[in-house]
């Protein structure tokens, strides 16, 4: 093997550490592995949880954020990048100002709001910093239904809301979103048979594109929004065009689900 072989395309996360390593940074780092990247990391916030649920966070500063992200920046060519928990309005701003200063590829930004458990990970102000500076920077924007809920400001009932929610938040300025149908009950999931998880890509063109996979019953799962949106920050680094790259990470997640462990006590890790 030639050592310009070896070479790997490098993905950057920017989110909270779960030291359970089901979700956060270490779900991010074993995703970019999986799909052959080289991953790097700047943390956040420390959070304190397991399988069970979130009990405490320690987060970082603006100044904290940046002393991470500009060696790794300087020393780096960033071939993607994602962002996770955003805790603060100043982090926020912080992580918008690196994007836009440093000129890195635009973002595949998953809004992280609320815990598998149901913590709230996020305040109010850095919501709406998130919507005003974050969002106009992203490449594409990937929330759960109760997550497009409050970006949209509208109830999500089934695929026809979807829609409008996700055409509602390409408005706020991304150049994609992707609503993800997870969190919609068994049975009203498609409006339909409820046997196949749906989520609904939306770009600024403004075509649609469903994506079907089947629905596994395997009660609660702990890290699929940071795996999907790790995955198709992957897959845009390897060189993938973004419908792609959802479409291979939609494919990946459902597997992991498939065989997710029961490795605790609560739900399972990815």
């Amino acid at each position: 093997m030639t050592a310009n072989s070896e070479i790997k395309p490098v993905v950057l996360t920017i989110g909270g550490l779960d030291p359970s390593g089901g979700a956060g940074i270490i779900a991010d780092i074993r995703t970019f592995v999986a799909f052959d990247c080289f991953p790097t990391a700047v943390l956040t916030s420390i959070t304190f949880q397991n399988t069970t649920g979130v009990f405490g966070a320690l987060h970082q500063t603006a100044a904290t954020i940046r002393a991470q992200a500009d060696p790794i920046i300087q020393d780096f060519e960033i071939s993607a990048a994602k962002t996770g928990m955003l805790p603060t309005a100043e982090i926020v701003a912080e992580v918008a100002q690196l994007f836009r200063e440093k000129r890195l590829p635009s973002p595949v930004l998953d809004p992280v709001m609320v815990s598998t458990s149901g913590h709230d990970l996020i305040g109010e102000e850095a919501f709406r910093v998130i919507k005003a500076e974050l969002l106009p920077l992203a490449m594409v924007v990937t929330p759960n239904i109760p997550e497009a809920e409050r970006l949209a400001g509208f109830s999500i009932r089934d695929v026809a809301d979807m829609r409008r929610a996700a055409a509602a938040i390409l408005g706020l300025g991304a150049r994609a979103v992707l609503v993800k149908g997870g969190h919609r009950e068994k049975g009203k999931r498609t409006g339909e048979s409820g046997e196949e998880a749906i989520d609904i890509m939306l770009d600024d063109a403004g075509n649609f594109v469903d994506l079907r996979e089947d629905f596994l019953e395997v009660g609660a799962v702990h890290g699929s929004g940071c795996t999907l949106s790790a995955a198709i920050a992957a897959n845009l680094a390897t060189g993938l065009d973004l419908e792609e790259s959802i479409r291979v990470a939609k494919r990946y997640v459902t597997n992991a689900i498939r065989f997710a462990p029961k490795l605790g006590h609560g739900a399972r890790p990815l």
